[in-house]
């Protein structure tokens, strides 16, 4: 059921004491307290860690830049330990006022909060390979991030690829920590896995290998609570044209089709997203808070010689509003994203000497690769009109129930180049990638001969990839959520073509360059175009095509080499998987973080987060982004607990925190209310946990 809004103190109290009967992550708990957490929210409560800006501590042990996918988690995790605070600050709304579009899962698709204030709407640089097209490059402006928005695909990478991360590293110290093994081992920590129904299973031809998934995580996996029969002819129509099925592509074989689980709790048939899985289940924890409307403006640094060391984190609520400090005890960890991360480090004085200087910022650690190693999946569709039944056209026609509202596009496949090229033409096609090697290296973004070197390493270990017949160049997709119209998309999962970011100006609240260099390299044409050219046969394939009226778009217009590239320069947008622009890699190679996560020529500064990839992988970025949040936890707190990172001493100083504006806030840790419930319940709940 729909979690139900409380009207009583009565209901408030029996909230109160249901959640604080549990405070560990376990399934039951999970279950209970996030639909008590939801329904808290509803109302205009408030989870017990948000605080406002005048209620903060003067200092931190751990301040966390960015309250997304990968922050909540990092501030749940790293708060486990009393003996540390932990803060983070986000720079969207906390979410509350949208709670009900955020938890119906189809919602992606029906009442999208993309290009609404909980988006930072960021938009491309004109790309020349799409007839100088700008991109709109939605992310989520929430708590929770882009988790909070996304189309709550969990599927993960392929093993193949994670230890190919871990080969670029060239056998650094902590390098282990990126092996499949180990990132797998994170992934699963996060999770706990329900099963589908018998019903639900056949009908959309779900299989699942319980033992390749997590039970006790946060993060809820599972299946929606509603399927549609043409789900279940997916896989039929795929193997007839050369496409295996897979079992399950969640433990590190996912080439092939399936349908994958989603981020969805079964219990009430809601999106499960970082917030809901690791902010608002907790108890009260005293050395935990975090600030949303918090937009961080730069990093502080001590004086003096050696490798930089933050002691102090600068935000402010707007930009026509003062700056606030926070000062740090032990270290920043920046989880702002693929776009916020490197632009923190930028605005800081860490990054391109050119970039920095070309905006009037001090250059306070020369580090070339910041901003570098962007690359994306580029995706699009064919669709067909239909008189089958789909979501929209049950949409259409008045379904609304919660297992309904579960329902979002799942069934997908990784296909590789093989099925995609045939055998001889692809041998040709690698061939030519590997002839062009040298002189893509002039596609590069950069005159650094770090950077290049990394890009050349980078290219070298990405064409292995595609050699490789477990590796998944093309994602399908079967999208079912249209009113008499279904399609099959195609994306690209390894692209050569190599972007950046860089600043507009030296303020915080303008936004970065965003220059993906989308299909700068031919190679990524072909692989798209013959992609969509498997897409279309997909739709023209028994049983699916029984299911056809007509091919709507592009139609029958399209059908040559160089109609296709036409069209597909005209209509291919982001599959929203951005990666790589504060990239994991040796110093060397253009890198901007070490295996351990901290920032080469800082002490204190990591990143957690999906700008850290070095390499494309052929998933969606949240499960492997929460499962990097999940090991820089581990690798922190291990570091803390040996006593390898040494720590400084807890600030004893006034308050650095500027901000004079008066809030009504709650005091450290404390439950705040909406007005109406404020006077109703002052004194009554004050120990209650959502």
């Amino acid at each position: 059921m729909w979690p139900v809004v409380p009207t009583s103190i009565a209901t408030l109290l029996t909230l109160s004491a249901s959640a604080s009967a549990s405070t560990s992550f376990t399934n039951a708990h999970g279950h209970n307290a996030h639909a008590h957490a939801a329904a808290a929210r509803a109302a205009g409560l408030r989870a017990r860690n948000i605080v406002y800006d005048n209620k903060l501590k003067d200092s931190y042990d751990f301040v966390i830049v960015g309250g997304g996918t990968a922050g909540l988690v990092l501030g749940a995790r790293l708060s486990e330990d009393s003996n540390h605070t932990v803060l983070v600050l986000e720079a969207g709304h906390s979410g509350d006022a949208v709670v009900s579009t955020i938890d119906v899962p189809h919602n992606t698709y029906y009442d999208s909060l993309t290009k609404s204030e909980y988006d930072w709407a960021y938009s491309t640089a004109a790309q020349a390979g799409l007839d100088n097209r700008n991109l709109p490059w939605p992310r989520g402006k929430v708590l929770g991030g882009s988790s909070a928005i996304n189309g709550l695909y969990a599927v993960r990478p392929a093993e193949v690829e994670v230890d190919a991360w871990k080969d670029l590293l060239e056998g650094a110290d902590g390098a282990d920590n990126w092996s499949w093994n180990s990132l797998y081992e994170a992934m699963k920590k996060s999770e706990t896995f329900t099963a589908p129904s018998d019903e639900i299973a056949t009908t959309a031809g779900i299989t699942y290998d319980a033992s390749l998934h997590g039970t006790d995580g946060p993060m809820h996996n599972s299946y929606p609570g509603y399927q549609l029969e043409l789900n279940g002819e997916w896989q039929t129509a795929l193997a007839s044209i050369g496409i295996d099925s897979r079992k399950d592509g969640n433990g590190g074989e996912n080439w092939g089709a399936f349908v994958t689980t989603s981020y969805i709790n079964p219990a009430n048939w809601t999106r499960s997203y970082t917030r809901n899985s690791y902010l608002d289940p907790l108890p009260p924890r005293d050395n935990f808070d975090v600030l949303a409307d918090a937009q961080v403006t730069r990093l502080l640094f001590e004086s003096g010689s050696g490798d930089l060391k933050a002691n102090g984190v600068e935000y402010a609520s707007a930009r026509d509003q003062p700056t606030s400090i926070i000062k740090v005890n032990k270290e920043v960890i920046l989880a702002a994203g693929v776009v916020g991360s490197p632009q923190v480090l930028m605005l800081s004085g860490v990054g391109p000497r050119d970039v920095l200087e070309s905006v009037g910022i001090e250059v306070k650690n020369e580090l070339p690769g910041v901003g570098q190693h962007l690359q994306d999946h580029l995706v699009t569709a064919v669709y067909f009109s239909t008189n089958t039944t789909t979501a929209g056209s049950l949409r259409t026609g008045g379904l609304d129930t919660p297992e309904f509202g579960s329902y979002i596009n799942s069934a997908t496949a990784y296909v590789n180049l093989t099925a995609i090229l045939g055998e001889s033409a692809r041998n040709d096609f690698l061939a030519t990638i590997s002839d062009a090697a040298a002189a893509s290296a002039a596609l590069v973004p950069s005159t650094s001969s770090e950077v290049v070197t990394g890009y050349k390493n980078m290219y070298a270990k990405a064409l292995d990839l595609l050699q490789n017949t477990q590796v998944g160049s093309i994602e399908l997709l079967f999208a079912l959520t249209g009113d008499g119209t279904f399609g099959v998309q195609a994306g690209l999962q390894h692209p050569f073509s190599p972007g950046h970011i860089s600043l507009n100006s030296s303020s915080a609240f303008d936004y970065p360059i965003i220059d993906p260099g989308y299909l700068s390299h031919s190679a990524d044409l072909t692989v798209l175009r013959e992609g969509i050219k498997l897409a279309r046969k997909v739709g023209q394939t028994t049983p699916i095509k029984d299911a056809v009226i007509a091919e709507t778009f592009p139609g029958d217009s399209v059908q040559t080499d160089e109609e296709w590239e036409t069209w597909l320069k005209q209509n291919l947008g982001t599959e929203y998987h951005p990666r790589g622009s504060c990239s994991m890699l040796p110093k060397a190679s253009g890198g901007v973080i070490d295996p351990k996560l901290f920032v080469y020529g800082t002490s204190n500064v990591r990143i957690a987060d999906s700008s850290i990839f070095p390499i494309d992988m052929s998933c969606h970025l949240e499960a492997p982004t929460i499962g990097v949040a999940e090991k820089a936890a581990e690798i922190i707190r291990a570091a803390y607990t040996t006593g390898t990172t040494s720590s400084t001493s807890q600030s004893t100083g006034g308050s650095s925190n500027q901000n004079t504006s008066a809030s009504s806030g709650n005091a450290d840790g404390a439950l705040a209310l909406s007005a109406p419930w404020a006077a109703l319940v002052a004194g009554v709940v004050s120990s209650m946990f959502l």
